[in-house]
């Protein structure tokens, strides 16, 4: 373990990683709402899909929703043109219907959405609402989600460097690069997640402890 200007980082095997955040969820009782969020080459879906196993062997019904699913309509979301970076950061996720059919359905309602909209059509999925019994733990997936007003307890931030980012970033997809930046600088999810996994190494992740 390594310490820098108050910030600690312990290397961990990526099972140890999952493991240390499916520890935070299980020592709350209750419903536990997790968002965990990175640049899309960081695997957050995986490391998401990595938690249901275990959360589910401790016996917590396990809700498994991502992002992508609850896009604002590709008429609003693409308004400014298909490939402006601040509509991405600012106006793609559709925030109020999360929280409406997901985050805070799982609390006052007891049931939860598994899908809004196709992400790549824009119809409708036509999910049907599943039930939500007290413990339910919802897994969200996403990116460039902290700090969005989602109603979630707990964040995961996996982080990576400027540089590590700007490589893992398809040339076609160029134009995001400039999201990621506001992202950093406006939200800073390294200071503002609860847990924050450093990814530049997938195969040697290391938490960051403050």
């Amino acid at each position: 373990m390594c310490q820098h200007d108050g910030v600690r980082v312990q290397p961990v095997t990526p099972d140890g990683a999952v493991e240390h955040v499916v520890e935070r969820v299980l020592a709350t009782d209750g419903t536990v709402r997790v968002l965990v969020d990175g640049h899309p080459s960081t695997g957050t879906a995986a490391f998401a899909d990595a938690t249901v196993a275990p959360l589910r062997a401790a016996g917590r019904p396990v809700a498994r929703v991502a992002v992508r699913d609850f896009l604002r309509a590709r008429s609003v979301r693409l308004e400014s043109g298909r490939r402006d970076p601040d509509a991405l950061l600012d106006a793609w996720i559709d925030v109020e219907a999360l929280n409406r059919e997901v985050l805070t359905s799982v609390v006052r309602r007891g049931r939860w959405l598994p899908g809004l909209r196709d992400p790549d059509t824009g119809r409708s999925t036509r999910a049907a609402y599943e039930d939500a019994p007290r413990g339910t733990v919802v897994v969200l997936d996403g990116t460039l989600a902290l700090r969005r007003g989602l109603d979630v307890d707990l964040t995961v931030h996996l982080a990576l460097t400027v540089a590590a980012e700007t490589r893992a970033t398809p040339l076609d997809d160029a134009w995001q690069l400039a999201a990621y930046g506001r992202y950093r600088r406006e939200v800073q999810p390294e200071r503002r997640a609860d847990v924050v996994v450093r990814v530049d190494h997938p195969d040697r992740p290391a938490l960051v402890l403050r």
